[in-house]
């Protein structure tokens, strides 16, 4: 049946018709309405219901949250149930502490979708683009500046200022200054090893240069300042803060876009296609922030004094009591701190691509609600990180201690005989740190990686096996090292001698994956986690600061891959040898 409107539309198709075209009926007249009224709806946008955009995302985003609290919640849990069973202490401010782990959850998806979105195009465009358009000095003072950006977004940063907040300045007036006043200055730093890595790396993929050079020319400048400090009591205790830093710039930020841009200029030069590209830079990304933190140590003893700095602190605590801005309360900190890591590296990116480049983004909307998502998911892990993590870490550290000593407001404390409850400490110390990795997801990228490059030689649950156990290993040597107060450089100075034995007698491959692998362990969860809890436990058992453990959470690795791959290498000597023997025998 057709409507009035229908039959008023017909009747003048009638009388603008010939007497042929006027045979058509009303029923053929009322199909062809539909099937144009069918097509004009389909060209309409669809309108969706708030159940149907459920649907539609609950998946995607359910798969991405997932993502990121199989990292945090296992080790959670795992701190709590350690807590409560072997410690018998009940958390505090559980709510709390849930919401900020929630929180850290939430932050990093939206940060790490963000960055797949909004960050990872720049770098991307910028590797395979710049090489074409400016000359290699131009290239190379770009990747420089990158270094820099990607060093202040990098989420685990924000855990350097975190631990600053819980240091007491008495124990280690430098170390204190650093975190604190130096904070900013200590961050450039820190980018400015990351940059001068970065430079680096990308020259050693343009020309094919062995990584072995490299690590000689960089990790005996670093141990022999390290050498130096030690000589000065109260510089020694920068060392800790100065070889985490080298843990902390290999996060999700730094890995993917420096990657992103060397990669991409090797390939553009024709030099990019090899097996091993992409291997070095993170490891060079590791060891020069360390030497420029100990540098500026050296600086800042130039300037002031321990007692000026206690006399300092002292003042500014006491004023600050009363006179606190609005910029430095929660949550505008972390909004601001978000908003800093973020903007300049994308104004940046965007000034190289459109300035220097002359080109423009295919999906200008797409990244910038992914920049968008960025800068929302660092705020949110940030909070997360102060109310959550942080928190969390150094209630586990401080507890921690009353399995083997008397801890001021913990009744029954030792709650175990000495011997024993060092021993909870170290398992539990090297349980945390094999989890941890397990379930690191860059860690299951480079086996990939690994077992390809190999032939399947060297096998990914192998890989991952070798990993996690040097990572146990080496945060259980930073618990001793924490509990029995114990120089860092009694353990840094012989391990890394004896990787740099291990480096000359082992092959290029098997170089490049071990020294990478020490940055894939230093995740935005673990390192917040492991600094909260080093500071935790020396405050409780008043060590004289809490540092060192990332670092020989880095050496742990680097170490039992490069024997795991003398292991690998000397079995496939001997299935050569024997299949030579047999091709003799056969011939014979």
């Amino acid at each position: 049946m057709l409507e009035s409107g229908q039959k008023i539309r017909y009747g003048k198709l009638i009388r603008h018709t010939s007497l042929r075209q006027k045979t058509i009926s009303y029923n053929d007249f009322a199909k062809r309405q539909q099937q144009a009224r069918i097509a004009s709806n389909g060209r309409r946008r669809a309108s969706l219901r708030s159940i149907d955009i459920y649907r539609l995302l609950s998946p995607y985003i359910s798969i991405r949250f997932l993502e990121q609290a199989k990292a945090v919640l296992p080790l959670a849990i795992y701190l709590i149930f350690f807590q409560l069973l072997l410690l018998n202490r009940a958390v505090n401010e559980p709510m709390m502490i849930l919401s900020g782990l929630m929180a850290v959850i939430v932050g990093l998806m939206l940060f790490m979708e963000g960055l797949n979105r909004g960050l990872m195009p720049f770098g991307e465009t910028i590797g395979q683009n710049l090489p074409a358009k400016v000359n290699l000095p131009t290239v190379l003072l770009i990747s420089f500046l990158l270094g820099i950006g990607v060093t202040f977004a990098e989420p685990a940063i924000g855990a350097l200022q975190a631990a600053g907040s819980i240091l007491k300045v008495e124990n280690a007036p430098y170390l204190y200054v650093l975190l604190n006043e130096w904070s900013t200055i200590l961050v450039l730093i820190v980018g400015l090893g990351v940059g001068l890595a970065v430079v680096l790396g990308t020259l050693r993929l343009l020309y094919g240069w062995s990584l072995k050079p490299f690590i000689y020319g960089a990790l005996v400048p670093a141990l022999g300042l390290t050498m130096w400090l030690m000589q000065d009591d109260e510089l020694a205790k920068v060392l800790g803060l100065a070889w985490d830093c080298g843990a902390v710039t290999t996060g999700p930020v730094t890995v993917p876009l420096v990657l992103a841009l060397g990669i991409g200029i090797a390939s553009t030069a024709g030099r990019g296609t090899g097996a091993l590209s992409g291997f070095g830079i993170v490891t060079l990304a590791s060891i020069f922030p360390i030497i420029g933190v100990m540098l500026l140590s050296l600086f800042v003893v130039t300037t002031t004094t321990p007692e000026a700095i206690i006399t300092a602190a002292h003042a500014f605590h006491a004023e600050s009591a009363h006179t606190i801005t609005w910029y430095e309360q929660s949550p505008w900190q972390e909004i601001l701190a978000g908003m800093q890591a973020i903007v300049p590296l994308v104004a940046f990116l965007m000034l190289v691509l459109r300035f220097i480049l002359g080109e423009r983004l295919s999906s200008p909307g797409i990244i910038a609600y992914g920049i968008v998502l960025c800068v929302l998911g660092m705020i949110i892990f940030n909070l997360g990180l102060r109310y959550g993590l942080s928190m969390l870490g150094e209630q586990s550290g401080a507890f921690l201690s009353s399995a083997f000593t008397t801890l001021e407001g913990v009744p029954s404390s030792p709650l175990y005989v000495w011997s024993v409850g060092i021993g909870i400490a170290l398992v539990f110390a090297w349980v945390l740190g094999f989890g941890a990795t397990v379930a690191e997801p860059a860690l299951n990228a480079l086996g990939n990686t690994v077992e390809t490059l190999t032939n399947g030689a060297f096998e990914k649950k192998l890989l991952i096996y070798a990993v996690a156990f040097g990572v146990g290993c080496g945060i259980t040597l930073g618990v001793v090292k924490i509990i029995f107060a114990l120089p860092l450089y009694w353990f840094l100075i012989p391990l890394y001698s004896l990787a740099l034995l291990l480096t000359w007698a082992s092959t290029e491959e098997f170089v490049n994956v071990a020294w990478d692998s020490a940055g894939v362990t230093t995740g935005p969860v673990t390192v917040p986690l492991v600094l909260a809890m080093g500071i935790g436990l020396g405050n409780a058992v008043d060590a004289i600061e809490g540092f060192g453990i990332l670092s020989l959470a880095s050496v742990g690795p680097i170490l039992s891959v490069l024997i795991t791959g003398l292991w690998v290498q000397y079995k496939i000597h001997k299935k050569r040898k024997r299949n030579e023997l047999l091709i003799e025998g056969e011939a014979a």
